[in-house]
C-alpha cells in the first residue's frame, strides 16, 4: 500500500516514473514538476532544471562523498517577479537528515551547501559528508552586477527575501528528497548568520513544524529597524570633521583596552565584561597612555586624538534613540552600537583587518553618491532606502533622518508588518525545536544589543522558564559580523544543535569557541548571556579552562 501510494506521488510529479515504484535515481529527477499545491505558499509551481551525480573525492574536512546535486526554480505568481533558484544536494549515504543554510546581505545567490560551514572548526567535516541533504537558495532574485536591491521594488520579490523563499525552497526541497529516497527527511536543521541568521528566527517563528532546531547566527533581524539604525550612524560619521581613519578607531580602541581589558580579570586583549566597560568608559574623558584621548581643545591636530565633531558621533552611534513613530513590529527604539569596545578596522599586520575596516566604518567617509570604499552598513542602507523605502532609485539617501521620516512614516509601518514572524516562538518549544543564538559583542554593523534586546523580549512575552526550556543565547567577546581580527570566534554549530535536539545535551555554558585568526587555537567558553568569560585568577590564558562564566 506504501509503495502504491508513492506511485502515485511520482504520477503527479514525475510523469514517466510512476511505473517504477521506487526512489528515482539522480538522472530522473531532471525536469521533475513541483506542483503549487505541494508547497506551502502560493507559487506557480517548481521544476528540476538540473540534477549531476557528483562523485566522492578529496580529502580532510574537504573532502566530499558522492551526491546528487539537484537545481531547479521555484515560479512566482507575478509574473515580473523572478524565479526562485535553489539546490539540493543529496547523499547517496543518506542520514535521514536535512540541514537549510541561510544566505546574506540582500542574498542573490544560492550558498555553497556542499563545504564546509562558514565560521565552523577547520577539521569539521561538511555537513554533506555526515550525510545530511544539504538545501540552499537564492532568496527569491539574482544579484545584479549593480543596485543589488533593486529586487526591493516588486512586492513578491521583497516578500520572498524577507522570508517566503524558505518556506517555499523547504517544501520543494522535501518533494525532490522524497522522490529521491523515497522519504522526506526525519529532522530539518536551519543555520545562518546575518541575513540568514535573521531568516533561522523567522522560520522557527513562522513555519515551525519543519525545523528542529536553528543556529542563529549574529542576525540581521528586523532589517528596518536595522537600516534605521545604520542611516543614524552613517549620517552621524557625515558631519563634517565627524569620520575617523584608522589611526584614530585605533586610539579609540587602544584607550578602551586600556580602561576596560582587566575587567575580565587578565590582561589578554579582549573586551569580555562589554556592560561594564559600556557604562565606565567614555573616549572625551579618557587617556591613553597619560595622555587625553580628546584633542586639545577638540580641535583635530591629527591622528594621535580624537576631535569633538568625532566624539560627538561616537557618542550618537554608541547611544539609542527613540521612533517618533510607529512600527508594527515590538521595538520601540534602536539600542545603538558597541562602537567604543569594538576594533573597528585598526592598522594592524592582520590580513583580514582591511576587511573589518570596509565592515565597519569603511575606507572612505560616507559621501553622496557613494563610493565603493563605502563601509557594507552604508551600501545595505542606501540601496534599501532608496529601493525599499523611497521606491525610488534616484532618490538621495542621505537626505533620509531616521529620527524624523515625515512622508515616509507611513511607509515605514508597513515594511515592518513582515518583520514580526519571529516574536512568537511558542509553537516552535513547544513541538521540541531547539535555538541557539550567537552574537559578537564587537559587531558594528549588526548591533548584539538588538539580539539582547529580543532576548529580553521573547522572556517578557513567552516566560524566562519557556525561554530557558528551548532557547541558548551566547555573546562572544571580541568577535565582529562573521570574521573578527581580535577573535575570530569558531564553532561546530551542527553538533551542537544535534546533541541539544537529539540527545539531550543542554550546551550552557558547555560550549567553547575557538579563535583561529587574532590567536588561532586560543579558545574561550561560550557563556550563557548574560555572563561573560573570567579568569579564574590562574591558568593558561589562552585555554577555555582558565575561565569561568560569570555576571559580576
Amino acid at each position: 500500500m506504501k509503495l502504491f501510494a508513492f506511485a502515485l506521488l511520482l504520477a503527479a510529479i514525475m510523469p514517466g516514473l510512476a511505473a517504477a515504484q521506487s526512489p528515482a535515481s539522480c538522472a530522473q529527477l531532471v525536469k521533475m514538476m513541483i506542483p503549487a499545491a505541494s508547497i506551502g505558499l502560493p507559487t506557480t509551481g517548481a521544476v528540476v532544471t538540473g540534477s549531476t551525480l557528483v562523485p566522492a573525492g578529496g580529502v580532510g574536512p574537504t573532502a566530499t562523498v558522492e551526491y546528487c546535486l539537484v537545481s531547479g526554480d521555484i515560479m512566482p505568481i507575478d509574473p515580473k517577479s523572478p524565479n526562485i533558484k535553489f539546490q539540493v544536494a543529496l547523499p547517496t549515504a543518506w542520514n535521514g537528515k536535512a540541514l537549510m543554510l541561510g544566505g546574506g546581505g540582500f542574498n542573490g545567490s544560492i550558498p555553497k551547501i556542499t563545504g564546509p560551514l562558514p565560521g565552523g572548526l577547520p577539521d569539521t567535516p561538511s555537513p554533506l559528508a555526515r550525510g545530511y541533504a544539504v538545501i540552499g537558495d537564492d532568496g527569491g532574485h539574482p544579484t545584479p552586477a549593480t543596485e543589488p536591491g533593486s529586487f526591493l521594488l516588486n512586492d513578491e520579490a521583497y516578500r520572498n527575501w524577507m522570508g517566503e523563499a524558505l518556506k517555499k525552497t523547504h517544501d520543494a526541497a522535501v518533494v525532490v528528497m522524497t522522490a529521491a529516497y523515497g522519504k522526506g527527511p526525519t529532522r530539518a536543521y536551519f543555520i545562518g548568520g546575518s541575513t540568514g541568521g535573521r531568516e533561522g528566527l523567522l522560520v522557527a517563528g513562522r513555519w515551525p513544524a519543519d525545523w528542529s532546531g536553528v543556529m542563529s547566527l549574529f542576525p540581521a533581524r528586523d532589517p528596518l529597524t536595522q537600516a534605521l539604525g545604520g542611516q543614524r550612524a552613517n549620517r552621524a560619521l557625515a558631519a563634517p570633521g565627524a569620520w575617523l581613519d584608522r589611526p584614530k578607531r585605533a586610539v579609540l580602541f587602544q584607550a578602551a583596552l586600556a580602561a576596560c581589558d582587566e575587567l575580565d580579570g587578565v590582561k589578554d586583549g579582549l573586551i569580555s565584561n562589554v556592560k561594564r566597560c559600556n557604562a565606565i568608559f567614555n573616549p572625551a574623558t579618557a587617556t591613553l597612555n597619560g595622555k587625553p584621548v580628546r584633542c586639545p581643545d577638540g580641535v583635530d591636530t591629527g591622528d594621535a586624538c580624537l576631535s569633538d565633531a568625532q566624539l560627538a558621533a561616537l557618542a550618537t552611534i554608541n547611544g539609542s534613540f527613540q521612533f517618533s513613530y510607529k512600527l508594527a513590529t515590538p521595538e520601540t527604539s534602536f539600542p545603538g552600537y558597541n562602537v567604543y569596545t569594538s576594533d573597528n578596522g585598526i592598522p594592524s599586520s592582520s590580513p583580514i583587518e582591511a576587511m573589518v575596516a570596509g565592515i565597519a566604518m569603511g575606507l572612505a567617509p560616507p559621501t553622496s553618491p557613494n563610493v565603493s570604499a563605502r563601509s557594507f552598513m552604508i551600501a545595505y542602507g542606501d540601496d534599501y532606502i532608496r529601493y525599499g523605502i523611497a521606491r525610488d532609485p534616484s532618490f538621495d539617501s542621505t537626505t533620509f533622518d531616521p529620527e524624523h521620516p515625515d512622508r515616509f512614516s507611513d511607509r515605514l509601518y508597513e515594511l515592518s508588518k513582515l518583520e514580526a514572524g519571529d516574536s512568537d516562538l511558542s509553537a516552535f518549544a513547544a513541538r521540541g525545536g531547539k535555538l541557539i543564538l550567537l552574537h559578537g559583542t564587537a559587531d558594528v554593523i549588526v548591533s548584539p544589543r538588538m539580539s539582547e534586546v529580543y532576548y529580553a523580549e521573547l522572556r517578557s512575552t513567552m516566560g524566562p522558564s519557556k525561554v530557558a526550556s528551548f532557547m541558548r543565547f551566547y555573546e562572544a567577546p571580541g568577535f565582529s559580523h562573521g570574521v573578527a581580527a581580535n577573535f575570530n570566534a569558531s564553532l561546530d554549530y551542527l553538533t551542537a544543535l544535534e546533541n541539544w535536539t537529539e540527545k539531550g545535551v543542554d550546551p550552557a555554558n558547555n560550549l567553547v569557541v575557538t579563535d583561529t585568526i587574532g590567536v588561532p587555537g586560543r579558545t574561550r567558553p561560550l557563556c550563557a548571556y548574560p555572563a561573560w568569560p573570567k579568569y579564574r585568577g590562574a591558568g593558561d590564558v589562552n585555554s577555555a579552562t582558565s575561565f569561568s562564566c560569570a555576571t559580576e
